[in-house]
């Protein structure tokens, strides 16, 4: 069920101001369908396996790193780089301007977890031009779903959650956590920053497993890696995804006519079924798909990738 991975037939760097360039790549048909593919995070970065759930054949397939990370400019992975400017505003934004920049006049938006939460926001604001949205790992970037994985997923994984609570000071233990972290991701010191980094990573590597036979994400050894990760994570998450308390389930009525397809594993328990599942109550023309043996991400269990990749593949040809 999956496709070879993509061979960029053009790539480049956007500029979309504050200082920022978005790397963006293209590739498979360049008459074929456009396909803008959202990845995860927040700094996960546009990793080459998205492409094997599109057929090339018959996709235009559009790539980008969102600001801060991958090969967008600058890193946040330094700490000197200001995050104020990167914001999901400034994320929607910088969509709208590699769409113009391609000379696209729709496309499918794909994304997962984070990049669900992303695609949303964006499809959103701008329905024109969006044809259809396949989103898997589905996330709505609330403050409740924020607080589930850095709080009540200790319930789960309660010595693995004790090490990440215990990664900050006493006195901010009881307070948020990606506040925390977020400042000691900021320190002069850089053993601090990177102690920080690691068991922030560590975490984000736990609440996912919950599949048996679950692997380490090899990502996370990487000490750039981490770091970008966990810095644009925390800020996010510490300003609740930069978006107002259920926005993305309150304007699924601005989806009316966009068709859309959201897979979930029901052993994803570190973003519960419930959040796609109200989604997919309050947006026209959503299903919901749910596949039973899987956890949280494509390869977290038997019938998930599947599952995406048929929803593409039921798009590629309209």
């Amino acid at each position: 069920m999956s496709y070879p991975e993509m061979r960029a037939q053009a790539e480049g760097m956007l500029d979309v101001g504050d200082g920022h360039r978005v790397f963006w790549q293209v590739g498979g048909n360049p008459d074929g369908k456009p396909v803008v593919v959202v990845h995860g995070g927040p700094g996960s970065g546009c990793a080459p396996g998205w492409a094997r759930h599109l057929d090339p054949a018959r996709y235009r397939i559009v790539f980008l790193d969102q600001r801060g990370c991958g090969r967008s400019t600058p890193s946040a992975g330094d700490v000197s780089v200001d995050l104020s400017t990167n914001t999901t505003d400034h994320l929607v934004a910088d969509l709208e301007r590699l769409r113009a920049h391609l000379g696209v006049s729709r496309w499918l938006v794909f994304g997962a977890s984070w990049g669900s939460t992303l695609g949303l926001v964006y499809a959103q604001r701008h329905p024109d031009r969006v044809s259809e949205v396949v989103l898997f790992s589905v996330t709505l970037g609330t403050r409740r779903d924020i607080d589930w994985i850095t709080r009540d997923m200790g319930r789960v994984f309660p010595e693995e959650w004790a090490r990440f609570r215990d990664g900050v000071p006493a006195a901010d233990r009881d307070g948020c956590l990606a506040d925390a972290y977020a400042r000691l991701l900021a320190d002069s010191d850089p053993v601090v920053r990177e102690r920080a980094a690691r068991d922030w990573c560590a975490w984000e590597d736990t609440h996912v497993g919950t599949v048996p036979g679950h692997r380490p994400d090899p990502r996370y050894a990487d000490p750039v890696f981490r770091m970008v990760f966990a810095r644009l994570v925390t800020h996010y998450w510490r300003h609740g995804c930069f978006l107002t308390e259920e926005e993305v389930l309150r304007g699924a009525d601005r989806l009316a006519g966009v068709p859309g397809v959201l897979v979930h594993g029901r052993l994803d328990i570190s973003s519960p079924l419930d959040g796609p599942w109200r989604l997919a109550q309050a947006w026209p023309g959503a299903r919901l798909v749910v596949v039973e043996t899987a956890g949280h991400g494509a390869s977290s269990g038997p019938g998930m990738a599947e599952a995406v990749t048929a929803a593409l593949d039921g798009f590629a040809a309209t």
